[in-house]
């Protein structure tokens, strides 16, 4: 030990902090005043002061505690005085860190509290404080789940809330967490979900937004991720369960790293969530909510099973109209990019195939949005689709009429049999079974009369201009292709098209294309607002066309043409 550090005139540093979550900012000017008056009592130099305000003392990642150990690093402190042990660190490893820098400077460490700090006090206070951070965690984390199990809200306000202020309980202490809707920016949430419901993408949802010069939640521009968000860490606004009425805590928490003292999330099994109700919340309906949880789900990345990774390479959006439904009309192996305008046979690329055809994708996929507008609504096929929907539609209707036929009997024998207990009871009859029975019976009544209302329709009405419906609609896609929202026209085009075959040509002339297209999502996409049962219906009865014709035949779901008009 320098024996200038014992000596009048010796110099110190003073260190002070406060936790945001324990004391006020008034703390570190207190903590400074007492350590200045014992310097002062015992002649010692006050050469810096260094603080940290609202930083835990878990963590030594501290501009003022960094800059503590620069100064001794750089031989300009004596002593280095604090209130508390505890206020260099709460750390057990970090304090020890601390006094063998201290020890290797060959300077003091004294505390107001413990005096002048060795390797017993380091070893216990260091234990203690150790203990006590594990305490203030178990506390802390009750404390939050009360809350939650209580509806009450967690940390930051959510984009569509704000802020509840001004009630008090009992005792006089502020009522936290409590939340109400926010009309403005709750619509724009409903705006988000039912954009994204219907198909557009969060980039596109995000692009509108900031033309329209509406700040997002951080009050800066939006981005997809804010919209999206991530499937592994449960996130982003599509994946916010409060817009439903759901708090959800626990989902993750942050560990640091003992070497760079970096910071990582780490997510939960939703074991371990914990959820509480808040319906005064609920910004969107079950219906939306759902749709847009079956697309996330859709589009969300597989994981790699080593490595728990998202795989996002297997799926990128495909870029172009026909990207992985081309196919050769020789060995039915893939057509692939040849170069960034055309495409040819993979396996001819590699010797393997006969077909030499070459086709220029711009050209390629004008030809066959042709044909979807102009041959894919065929008479014959429309005629084909039609009786096969009578027929699956005649049948479900028969088993609702069956259905419907067995509840109302089964509701007039109840009624008969209720009637005659009103009869008895009327008569004077009186008993506990009796009165069971009647309640027995009215519940069995409520049942039935339930189901009855909620039975399905017995019929339903397509539009008759199915054709023309269907040619309108694509027709606007084509142009839309174009324009701005190209990429969502893009998806919707792609889900009209099964495969399209490449097949061989002579020499000098254009190859043949041959088009499959999805009939049944032609035909819903001409009928806007169509009931689940009817587009169910549709599916069925598609399905039954693409099989064969009543006469054995195969349906004429196929049309070649060739590049040439």
């Amino acid at each position: 030990m320098r024996p200038l550090a014992t000596k009048l005139g010796a110099r110190v540093a003073i260190y002070a902090r406060y936790s945001s979550d324990r004391q006020s900012e008034n703390s570190i000017e207190d903590q400074l005043r007492i350590c200045r008056v014992r310097a002062e009592r015992e002649g010692w130099q006050i050469v810096a002061e260094f603080h940290d305000a609202a930083i835990s003392g878990s963590t030594d990642d501290r501009p003022g505690f960094r800059a503590l150990q620069e100064a001794i690093r750089a031989g300009r402190v004596d002593i280095v005085l604090a209130e508390a042990l505890d206020r260099i660190s709460r750390d057990q490893e970090h304090v020890a860190a601390f006094h063998k820098l201290v020890r290797f400077a060959e300077i003091r460490l004294v505390t107001l509290s413990e005096g002048d700090v060795d390797r017993i006090h380091v070893g216990l206070k260091g234990t203690m404080n150790a203990l006590f951070l594990e305490d203030l965690g178990r506390k802390t984390r009750r404390g939050l789940e009360g809350r939650v199990r209580a509806g009450r809200s967690t940390g930051r306000v959510i984009y569509g809330y704000r802020r509840v202020t001004g009630v008090f309980r009992p005792d006089g202490e502020p009522e936290r967490g409590l939340r109400e809707i926010d009309p403005e920016t709750a619509n724009i949430v409903r705006d988000i979900f039912r954009d994204y419901a219907a198909g557009l993408s969060p980039l596109t949802i995000a692009r509108r937004l900031n033309q329209a010069g509406i700040p997002g939640p951080t009050g800066e521009s939006w981005n997809q991720i804010t919209i999206r968000g991530t499937e592994r860490k449960a996130n982003g606004m599509l994946r916010q369960r409060l817009y439903i009425g759901e708090i959800v805590w626990n989902r993750g928490h942050k560990v640091r790293d003992p070497v760079t003292g970096q910071a990582h999330s780490r997510t939960k099994p939703p074991s371990e969530h914990v959820m509480g109700a808040a319906p005064h919340l609920r910004i969107i309906d079950d219906a939306v909510w759902e749709q847009v949880q079956q697309r996330l789900a859709r589009e969300s990345a597989p994981q790699d099973i080593a490595t728990d990774a998202p795989r996002f390479w297997e799926k990128r959006r495909p870029q172009h109209l026909l990207s992985g439904k081309l196919f050769c009309g020789v060995c039915d192996g893939p057509f692939s990019n040849a170069d960034s305008r055309a495409y040819s046979c993979n396996q001819h690329r590699r010797g393997l195939c006969t077909n030499k055809a070459r086709v220029e994708r711009p050209r390629l996929e004008a030809r066959v949005l042709s044909i979807l507008a102009g041959q894919m609504m065929d008479p014959e096929l429309a005629a084909l689709f039609a009786q096969e929907f009578a027929l699956e539609w005649n049948r479900l209707a028969a088993e609702v009429d069956r259905e419907k036929g067995r509840l109302r009997r089964e509701l007039a024998d109840v009624e008969k049999r209720l009637d005659h207990i009103v009869e008895a009871v009327a008569s004077g009859l009186r008993s506990n079974s009796l009165q069971a029975k009647l309640a027995e019976l009215e519940a069995e009544q409520t049942r039935l009369q339930h189901q009855l209302l909620s039975a399905p329709p017995s019929a339903v009405r397509l539009m008759p201009n199915l054709g023309q419906a269907y040619r309108d609609t694509l027709a606007r896609l084509v142009e839309t292709l174009a324009g701005a929202e190209g990429g969502e026209a893009l998806h919707a085009a792609r889900e009209l098209i099964e495969r399209v075959v490449i097949h061989p040509a002579p020499l000098r002339t254009p190859p043949g294309i041959t088009v499959e297209g999805k009939f049944a999502a032609m035909l819903m996409m001409g009928q806007p607002g169509l009931s689940a049962a009817a587009a169910d219906t549709i599916a069925r009865a598609a399905k039954l066309a693409d099989k064969e014709t009543p006469g054995g035949q195969s349906p004429p779901k196929r049309h070649l043409c060739d590049l040439k008009s």
